[in-house]
């Protein structure tokens, strides 16, 4: 047995440190945490002191086995779990239950690495620490202030607000900061306001543009124009006005490169830069912590991957300075290194910042032993580092100001130059929601008094635009710069929201759902001290405070309980009519947003629209919160919570008016797939009422009774296609909106209203190929022997002509628009004799009639038994080989036979409306 056990969180990284250290060394992975509290309610009791119980992993009772049994036959143990506070506290865990097995006799140790390399886990080997008690009771607060969070607030939830999950500490303000920016969005109320901008030429032609910033001594501000109106009279005073240049002005800017990657930083780039989600980031960051096999051994790419310290080793700022040296010379190596520090207090226990183990392996050599994901964010980890080491860039920033001749004009344009590009030649970093960046823009050289000509001249019309939504990297920004989480947490925390269905992710952007909407205000209102933003910081302040030694861990704990204890005794009398009236009142712009009629006045959102007497709002059932009648039971309308895009779902489940023509009343419901028109109601289960399903992009409350009649209407004649004469018709199927064209279909673009869709439109969106598949379908005139119809077809492997069950394809040198009677008659004749010959029959009746005459019969009976024939001598030649097989020989056993070929008949099929 080896004389040291090392124990690390994962079997990749346990193989790549065995083959470090040696036969003496045996090298065990915990597989993660290998304990945690269980999921019930006393596990952590306030009561005892903070008492806590922890249960052993069901899947971890094998390696702590493992764990112990290696250990018994050890003189020394090394807890080497990744440097970080979940890391230490894995430690401690081991080290507990080492204890529990009395083991504890042995030598234990702690070690950390920064990065998995032999060099690194030596020196960690040779520098041996005990387990740091204050890093493991910072975990012991966080963990038990989650679990008191979770399972005491959740249950408060769920009595009080049916529908909803759970609650956590941190998931809970994270998911109220993308709640709050969406009510920002909708409360948004665009302005509008217009910009002025004129093109001008300098002698020697170069052309550039520049805004207008001043008028008639006055300074434009964003809202000096507000109109059209106001913008055409300021073109007309500008239009007769010569120009020249009233003043350049240049200036040095440098600008310096960016720290070395942290865990925010890395994933907020590899959002922008990647399309990354934070968990994938981790994941693929992991995999090259970890390590890859090269050349036949595993080595670690990157060191590790959760901080938010910026520093760099000497070792790596030295081999950074070498490889610019080499790679861009002399000029993009900056006189002195650059030495960053992060302004986070206890920034991970002080790790170093993410980077490449060694800067030598140039992402372009490291294509052969990484995946895809695994090369691009090498690479992006790779330019970051080396760019932070690189010198500074210089750029000339000019402005021009363009006057008019009496200066009662004044037009501005800004530009840039970069003189050198110094770390820019690398790496650039991306923003969120950028607008135009004018200073990027080259101006072409000028001087003061130059004159110029002007060209067009032109108004834009601009509205004020909304706050954005959160994209994954915006969102963890923003949790960084108010203290809330750490970087270990940050792609967890943005998961849970996501299986919660709290929020989703459309086009990259988070979107609340009315459940994650009514949690956040549920919690404002009755909880808020526990989602505001400083004190969630100040409790995270409070654990670095733990692990820096400055604070006792219970008695956060105590201060904590003792007031969030109160918060939840003061809702034990909190009645189901109270949270409804405090969440109707927060989220009534949301569910009940302001409109405006045809009329321009205002519509009552809240008027039921059954009985038209009742007021609508929130209540609460079983199964969540929905939108019913002031009315009920007498009115029984309910409606689901809306979602984005179904606010007009509101105006369904009414009636339209009777039908002129058949005087049944035209009705308006929502089913499970959606919003439809009925023609009267169900008066049996045999005869069903029409329906007609809303297309895409139609809003109920659009609908009236004549729309509703139309819908009804379809399918209906756009018209006779203008070469095949055959007609055009529009409908709705259950794929949407479609067009028919003879046995083609052809789907209505959104854009396209099926209702009023055109026939020079059809003929386009139908094109050339489905008008000859129309044309296909024709008639050429009846068999000269049965007198019954051939016609030409179009399938899956081109045209044919038919005539009874018998298919022939026509050849690509014939025309299927001038194919003759005689032509398909010649076709049909040799495929039947082709088929004939196949099945061992003389060709005597090739006129494919003859699977109608009884003398074709014995050839079946023939083909039949020539068949059977050949299978029960297949089947003795294979008789002993299954007996075989049943001992075991899988490889033995027969074949099942091929399936028979399938004919052309196929192509009868016709395809439904897509």
């Amino acid at each position: 047995m080896a004389g040291s056990v090392v124990i690390v969180e994962s079997p990749a990284k346990a193989k790549t440190i065995n083959k470090y250290l040696g036969q003496d060394y045996t090298v065990l992975a915990s597989f993660g945490h290998v304990r945690d509290l269980p999921p019930k309610d006393g596990s952590v009791r306030p009561d005892e002191d903070f008492e806590m119980d922890w249960e052993l992993g069901d899947r971890s009772k094998r390696h702590v086995d493992e764990i112990a049994r290696a250990v018994k036959g050890a003189t020394r143990v090394y807890l080497a779990t990744d440097p970080d506070r979940e890391g230490e506290a894995i430690a401690w865990h081991v080290q507990e239950l080492l204890k529990e097995k009395r083991l504890a006799g042995r030598e234990i140790r702690r070690i950390t690495f920064n990065e998995i390399t032999k060099s690194a886990v030596l020196d960690a080997i040779s520098k041996p620490r005990d387990v740091d008690q204050e890093l493991v009771q910072a975990y012991l607060a966080r963990r038990a202030l989650d679990y008191l969070v979770g399972f005491t607030l959740s249950p408060v939830l769920w009595r009080k607000l049916p529908g909803s999950r759970s609650a956590g500490r941190v998931q809970s303000v994270a998911l109220r900061l993308i709640c709050e920016r969406e009510a920002e969005i909708e409360a948004f109320r665009p302005q509008e306001y217009w910009t002025i901008e004129a093109e001008f030429k300098t002698h020697d032609g170069a052309t550039f543009t520049a805004r207008l910033t001043q008028l008639d001594g006055k300074r434009l501000e964003k809202f000096s124009l507000t109109n059209k109106e106001q913008a055409e009279a300021a073109l007309a005073r500008i239009r007769p006005m010569l120009f020249k240049v009233g003043r350049v002005e240049r200036r040095e800017v440098k600008r310096n490169p960016y720290a070395p990657f942290t865990t925010s930083t890395l994933q907020q780039e590899a959002s922008r830069k990647l399309g990354f989600g934070a968990v994938k980031t981790m994941r693929t960051a992991q995999k090259l912590y970890e390590g890859v096999d090269i050349g036949g051994e595993t080595v670690g790419l990157i060191t590790y991957m959760r901080t938010d310290g910026v520093s760099l080793s000497q070792e790596a700022i030295d081999g950074s300075r070498r490889l610019i040296d080499q790679t861009w010379g002399a000029a993009y190596v900056p006189e002195k290194p650059r030495i960053y520090k992060t302004a986070a207090k206890n920034a991970q226990e002080a790790h170093e910042a993410i980077r490449p183990t060694d800067l030598f392996r140039r992402p372009d050599q490291m294509g052969r032993y990484l995946d895809k994901d695994e090369l691009r964010l090498y690479e992006l980890i790779w330019k970051r580092t080396m760019a932070s080491q690189m010198a500074s860039a210089i750029l000339d920033q000019v402005t021009v100001d363009i006057m008019s001749k009496g200066a009662e004009a004044v037009f501005r344009a800004t530009g840039s130059i970069i003189r050198f590009d110094g770390f820019l030649k690398v790496y650039q970093e991306d923003k969120d929601d950028d607008g135009e960046e004018e200073e990027n823009r080259r101006l072409p050289p000028m001087k003061d008094g130059d004159d110029l000509t002007r060209g067009n001249l032109k108004s834009d019309q601009h509205f004020t635009q909304p706050p954005p939504r959160y994209t994954e990297a915006s969102l963890v920004k923003k949790m960084e710069e108010l203290g809330i989480g750490r970087p270990s947490t940050y792609a967890s925390i943005l998961q849970v929201l996501q299986e919660r269905n709290y929020v989703r992710l459309e086009k990259r952007r988070f979107e609340p759902e009315d459940r994650g909407r009514l949690v956040t205000t549920f919690l404002e209102s009755f909880f808020n001290r526990y989602v505001q933003y400083d004190f969630t910081a100040a409790l995270e302040e409070k654990l670095d405070d733990i692990s820096g030694g400055r604070i006792y861990w219970k008695d956060v704990l105590r201060d904590f309980w003792q007031h969030f204890r109160g918060a939840i005794d003061g809702t034990k009398d909190l009645t189901i009519t109270q949270v409804l009236d405090a969440l109707d009142e927060a989220l009534g712009p949301h569910f009940f947003p302001t409109r405006v009629g045809a009329d321009g006045q205002p519509i009552d959102v809240r008027a039921c629209p059954t009985c038209g007497s009742g007021r609508l709002s929130l209540k609460l059932g079983k199964t969540g919160a929905f939108i019913g009648c002031s009315n009920y039971p007498e009115c029984r309308y309910t409606r689901p919570l809306a979602v984005a895009g179904e606010e007009g779902e509101a105006d369904a489940d009414r009636e339209l008016g009777p039908d002129p023509e058949t005087g049944l009343t035209v009705v308006m419901k929502r089913g499970p797939y959606g919003v439809y028109v009925q023609l009267g109601t169900e008066s049996s289960k045999e005869v069903k009422p029409k329906r007609v399903s809303l297309p895409r992009g139609m809003e109920p409350q659009d609908v009236d009774l004549n729309k509703a009649l139309a819908l009804l209407s379809l399918p209906r004649s756009v018209g006779m296609h203008p070469s095949t004469g055959i007609e055009i018709q529009a409908g709705i199927g259950r794929y949407g909106p479609y067009l028919k064209h003879g046995d083609a279909y052809k789907n209505v673009p959104p854009d396209d209203d099926v209702l009023t869709i055109g026939l020079n439109r059809a003929v386009i969106l139908l094109g050339d190929n489905l008008a000859k598949k129309a044309v296909a379908g024709r008639e050429l005139g009846n068999h000269p022997k049965d007198g019954k119809p051939i016609s030409i077809g179009s399938g899956r492997f081109g045209p044919y002509v038919k005539h009874n069950k018998l298919f022939a394809s026509i050849p690509k040198a014939m025309s299927s628009d001038e194919l003759t009677l005689e032509q398909a008659v010649e076709l049909l004749a040799a495929k039947a004799a082709k088929d004939s010959a196949k099945k061992g029959a003389a060709p005597a009746e090739a006129d494919s009639t003859a699977e109608e005459k009884p003398k074709k019969a014995p050839a079946k009976k023939a083909t039949t038994t020539k068949a059977a024939t050949a299978k029960t001598a297949t089947a003795k030649a294979t008789a002993p080989k299954r007996a075989s097989a049943a001992k075991g020989d899988a490889a033995a056993a027969p074949k099942k036979p091929a399936a028979p070929r399938k004919t052309a008949a196929k192509a009868t099929k016709v395809s439904e409306p897509f």
